[in-house]
């Protein structure tokens, strides 16, 4: 399972071997789901769509996982074509292959099999020079479960400000 380990800047990343330079983040899966468990995995890659991905040319947002066959699958990804990748170039959306642990893609398998579960991207970053998607089993929400969150939010920025503000004051 993957912890909460926070983005590091690219000179942090420098310093640190196994720090994670974060290069997409996909804001929509945590509006959209309510996030159970999550999970690193890698993944299987064309030496063109490195670059690309280290340029930040990519979009996570309408991505998703599937599990065929006892292999987890990301779809719709777009990574856009490398400039100078001539004919080495793929296809920008194109599934893409998943390397996780058998029991992790069971385990997957199996949550994803109840009712109302997605396994849904969250972000994909770099560790150690090779590319890495957090992925996260989560419950869609619905329209009042978004209303709700979306008013803890507000509720809490605004106690923020309130501190803030009390703490300037004096």
């Amino acid at each position: 399972m993957a912890g909460n380990k926070k983005p590091v800047t690219s000179e942090e990343a420098e310093k640190d071997r196994n720090a994670r330079k974060q290069i997409s983040y996909n804001r929509k899966a945590r509006h959209e789901y309510e996030i159970m468990e999550s999970y690193d995995a890698g993944m299987v890659l064309v030496g063109t769509e490195v670059k690309s991905l280290r340029a930040g040319k990519l979009n996570i947002t309408d991505a998703f996982i599937r599990i065929e066959n006892g292999e987890a699958w990301v779809y719709n990804m777009h990574i856009s074509p490398f400039e100078q990748g001539n004919r080495n170039n793929v296809e920008p959306v194109r599934k893409r292959k998943l390397l996780l642990h058998k029991w992790e893609i069971e385990e997957l398998r199996v949550r994803c099999e109840q009712k109302g579960f997605s396994i849904v991207p969250l972000a994909l970053y770099f560790q150690r020079g090779f590319a890495k998607i957090e992925i996260a089993l989560g419950k869609g929400k619905k329209l009042w479960d978004k209303r709700d969150s979306i008013a803890e939010r507000d509720q809490e920025r605004e106690e923020r400000r309130q501190f803030v503000s009390r703490d300037h004051s004096e």
